[in-house]
C-alpha cells in the first residue's frame, strides 16, 4: 500500500501544514508498512473544530429528509465498495477476511441505513396544558461531536457515531485508533461522494495528545469514546470540567451462564462465538463461560473438538477463521495472561502457544486457548485480555452463578443458555449487564441499543437510543390568552 502520506481529513480533503509528525501504520500479519499518516496536533483539530462548527449550522437547518437521504447514499456506496473495504479492513486490523466481507462493512451501511430512514422522524412533541396554553418540545443537535474510536472494528465504529450524530443534525470529528486509521479516510471520501456538505465528516489521527486536544477545545459539544476503561475514565473526568456529554462504551469481561437444560451444542457454538470471534478482540465478549457442573466436562470436550478444528492462517485467505492480533505488543501482553494461568493453576484444555509455522511473519498470532478448572480471583478470570483466550467455570446452582457473574467491576454484556425461557428472563433480569443474550452472543442489530453499566461505561450506540445522545430537548410554552399577573 504505502505511497504519500495520509493527511488528515479536514473540510472536504486533506489537510497538511508544515512540520506535522507522522506515525506509520502496519499490517499486523505481516509487520510491513500500510501508510505513513500525519498527526494531527492542537492547530490542525483547532482547524478541523472550526470547519465542523461552520459547516453544522447550515446543516442543522437542512431539511432531515434531506439529511436522511445523503446517508442513505453514503450506505449504499459501502455495499458497493464492500468488497474492497473488507480488504483494506483485514490488512489494517489483521482480522480475517472471511469476517471483515460479511460484517464491517455491512454493518457499517445497516447502521447508515437505519439512521437515514430515521431522520425524518427525529422530532418533538406537543403537549396539551388546557384551554389556556399548550407546548411543544424541539430536538434541537448539539453541535460539533468528537467521535474516538478503537482499533478492532474501525469502519463499524465510525459508522455507528458518525450516523446518529449526522442525522439529528451534528457536525462530526472522527480520530480512528492510530493502529488502524485507514477506512476512515474511505469513509469520509464516500460521505462526500454521496452529498455530505465539507466540513461534517473530519477524520483527525494521532494519539492520545490529539485525543485530548479534541476533549478539551471549547467548541466540541459532545465525546463518544470506544475504548477501554482507564481511557474512559481520563475523557470523562477532561470533559466535566466544561460539562460536556460523553457517551462511553468501554471494556468487559462478559458472562456466559450454561445451564443444566441447556442446549449444549448451540451454547458451545455461542461460546465459540463469543471467545474466538476476530481472534477475541471483542470488547463485548463472554470470557467466562460459567457451565452447570452437571454438565461442565461434556461442555468442554464439545469446546476442544470444535477449537481443534479452527483454522489459523493468513487473514486475506478465505480459509482462514482465527487471523493476526493487533501487534506483536498485544500478543506478547496476551501470552503473558495465558502464562498467569498456567502459573495459577488452571487447566489448559487446548492451545496456549504462539503459531509460528504456516502463517505470515508478524508474530502475532496465537492458539485459541481454553482454560477450564479456573477460579473466580485467577486473573484470566477477573481481568480483560482482548484475546482468543476463554475461562471455563463450573456452577452448582442459578443463584451462585449470577452472584459470581456479577462480582465484577465491569457491566457491558452478558448471556444465558437454557431451553426455560421463563428462567431465562429471570435470570436476566438479575445480571448487571447493558446488553444480554438468551440462546446466542454477540449479535448486535442496529435497532437495539448497545452499551454497557458499572464501569463498562454509560450512554449507548444504536436504536432510537441514540438519538438521545446527540440532541437537546428545548420546552417551549406558548400562553393563549393574556398574561394574568398580580403586578
Amino acid at each position: 500500500m504505502t505511497g504519500e502520506p495520509r493527511r488528515n481529513f479536514i473540510a472536504g480533503g486533506p489537510w497538511s501544514r508544515a512540520g506535522l509528525a507522522r506515525f506509520e501504520t502496519r499490517n499486523p500479519a505481516t509487520g510491513g508498512v500500510l501508510a505513513e499518516i500525519e498527526i494531527a496536533d492542537a492547530e490542525t483539530v483547532a482547524a478541523a473544530v472550526a470547519a465542523a462548527r461552520e459547516a453544522q449550522r447550515a446543516w442543522a437547518a437542512t431539511p432531515a429528509a434531506a439529511r436522511g437521504r445523503i446517508l442513505l447514499r453514503a450506505a449504499s456506496i459501502l455495499r458497493e465498495r464492500n468488497d474492497e473495504l473488507a480488504r483494506t479492513e483485514t490488512l489494517d486490523t489483521g482480522r480475517p477476511i472471511a469476517e471483515t466481507s460479511v460484517v464491517d462493512v455491512i454493518s457499517g451501511a445497516e447502521c447508515l441505513e437505519y439512521f437515514g430512514g430515521l431522520a425524518a422522524s427525529i422530532t418533538g412533541e406537543s403537549v396539551d396544558l388546557g384551554p389556556a396554553a399548550f407546548g411543544y418540545t424541539r430536538r434541537e443537535p448539539l453541535g460539533v461531536v468528537a467521535a474516538i474510536g478503537a482499533w478492532n472494528y474501525p469502519l463499524q465504529i465510525a459508522c455507528w457515531k458518525s450516523a446518529p450524530a449526522l442525522a439529528c443534525g451534528n457536525a462530526v470529528i472522527f480520530k480512528p485508533a492510530p493502529q488502524t486509521p485507514l477506512t476512515a479516510f474511505e469513509l469520509a471520501a464516500i460521505y462526500r461522494e454521496a452529498g455530505l456538505p465539507d466540513g461534517l465528516f473530519n477524520v483527525v489521527n494521532g494519539f492520545g495528545e490529539t485525543g485530548l486536544a479534541l476533549v478539551r477545545h471549547p467548541d466540541v459539544a459532545k465525546i463518544s469514546l470506544t475504548g477501554s476503561v482507564p481511557t474512559g475514565k481520563a475523557v470523562a473526568a477532561e470533559a466535566a470540567a466544561s460539562l460536556k456529554r460523553v457517551t462511553l462504551e468501554l471494556g468487559g469481561k462478559s458472562p456466559l451462564i450454561v445451564c443444566a437444560d441447556a442446549d449444549l451444542d448451540s451454547a458451545a457454538a455461542a461460546a465459540m462465538l463469543a471467545n474466538f470471534y476476530s481472534s477475541g478482540e471483542i470488547c463485548s465478549n463472554g470470557t467466562r463461560v460459567f457451565v452447570h457442573r452437571s454438565v461442565h466436562d461434556r461442555f468442554v470436550e464439545a469446546l476442544a473438538t470444535r477449537a481443534q478444528r479452527l483454522v489459523i492462517g493468513d487473514p486475506l485467505d478465505p480459509a482462514t477463521e482465527i487471523g493476526a492480533l493487533i501487534s506483536p505488543e498485544h500478543a506478547d501482553r496476551v501470552m503473558g495472561f495465558i502464562e498467569a494461568g498456567l502459573r495459577e493453576g488452571a487447566r489448559l484444555v487446548c492451545g496456549g502457544k504462539r503459531r509460528t509455522e504456516g502463517v505470515p511473519a508478524g508474530n502475532t498470532f496465537i492458539e485459541p486457548t481454553i482454560f477450564a478448572g479456573c477460579a473466580d480471583g485467577m486473573t484470566i478470570a477477573r481481568e480483560e485480555i482482548f484475546g482468543p483466550v476463554m475461562s471455563v467455570l463450573a456452577f452448582d446452582d442459578e443463584d451462585d452463578a449470577i452472584a459470581r457473574a456479577n462480582a465484577t467491576p465491569y457491566g457491558l454484556a452478558a448471556a444465558v443458555f437454557t431451553r426455560d425461557l421463563a428462567r431465562a428472563h429471570t435470570l436476566v433480569a438479575r445480571l448487571e449487564a447493558g446488553t444480554c443474550w438468551i440462546n446466542h452472543y454477540n449479535i448486535t442489530p442496529i435497532e437495539l441499543p448497545f452499551g454497557g453499566m458499572k464501569q463498562s461505561g454509560y450512554g449507548r450506540e444504536n436504536s432510537r437510543a441514540a438519538i438521545d445522545a446527540y440532541t437537546e430537548i428545548k420546552s417551549v410554552y406558548v400562553a393563549l390568552a393574556p398574561v394574568d399577573s398580580p403586578y
